[in-house]
């Protein structure tokens, strides 16, 4: 009996792209699990053998939240096979996912941070003969502007991307952005970002953009709407060492507590719903402090 992977996702038609790719992921790697395991299609997969699945799961630097999703895909998927009388019964009846240890989120250090948006190296197109090729300029421009804004204002690789010149007012160092839920909130933008902005706007942007894409803020090299995969590999020009774009979001976030902002006002600049979801930079902050404390007090 095949996995019929393709097939369950292509019965979900209710869900989004994104959950749909993830859910890709999530089967793939269960089934090469299950493989390794001896088994070599759902009819012979029991709940003792998910639960095992679960658990070695618990055991890898996963977050609550994707453990969560891996088990949600898992009891949709054999909730299907049972529907279309593939499997007589549901092995994820009842099944839990692992509550996991967790991850801290990954901030950028105040070295890498100032590197990546103050001396970038050579690769990402700041020698001099580069930078006198108008083109090679424009990415420059766009590059900056778009990393000062991730760390500046704290936006979600995907609020970034959907921007349009109607959202800002650099005049009024405002940005309003649309978040999850089509959600929108309005931020304030730092002066080097308005800076980096304004000078993409009236230098780079007019030699990238597509008129077709009105009035989108960014463009990749295609004349296209930038992608987060665009902004990923732009990131990669910067960066001496593998950085997510999310990196930046969390070190803003963290510089902000660090800084003395309350919790509320955080979770407002973040776009979280839920104060929790915020919380987790308070326990980044008392990392550091911890660390700073070990390495500098003579009786650590």
């Amino acid at each position: 009996m095949a996995w019929e992977v393709e097939e369950f996702l292509a019965s979900l038609t209710a869900v989004a792209a994104a959950t749909t790719r993830a859910y890709r992921a999530d089967l793939v790697d269960f089934t090469r699990w299950a493989g390794s395991a001896g088994l070599t299609g759902p009819d012979q997969v029991s709940r003792r053998d998910l639960r095992r699945y679960l658990a070695d799961l618990s055991d890898r630097p996963l977050a609550p939240r994707t453990l969560a999703r891996r088990a949600s895909a898992l009891r949709r998927y054999f909730g299907w096979q049972t529907r279309t009388a593939r499997l007589a019964a549901d092995p994820t009846l009842g099944l839990r996912a692992p509550r996991g240890t967790g991850r801290l989120p990954k901030i950028v250090h105040e070295e890498q941070l100032h590197q990546i948006l103050d001396e970038p190296p050579a690769r990402a197109g700041l020698t001099d003969d580069q930078l006198a090729d108008p083109r090679q300029r424009a990415v420059h421009l766009r590059d900056q502007a778009v990393l000062e804004l991730l760390y500046g204002s704290g936006l979600r690789v995907s609020e970034l991307c959907g921007l349009r010149q109607r959202d800002l007012d650099l005049l009024g160092r405002r940005i309003t952005v649309w978040g999850k839920g089509s959600k929108q909130r309005m931020l304030p933008l730092s002066e080097p970002s308005v800076d980096a902005v304004a000078a993409w706007l009236d230098e780079g942007r007019p030699l990238m953009a597509d008129a077709s894409l009105g009035d989108v803020v960014f463009f990749n090299r295609a004349g296209s709407r930038l992608s987060p995969r665009d902004v990923r590999r732009l990131l990669d020009r910067r960066s001496v060492e593998p950085t997510h774009p999310h990196a930046l979001r969390h070190t803003f976030a963290t510089h902000l507590l660090d800084g003395g902002a309350d919790l509320r006002s955080v979770q407002e600049l973040l776009g979280h719903e839920d104060l929790a979801t915020t919380q987790i930079y308070t326990h980044i902050s008392k990392e550091r402090l911890r660390d700073v404390f070990d390495r500098t007090h003579p009786r650590a």
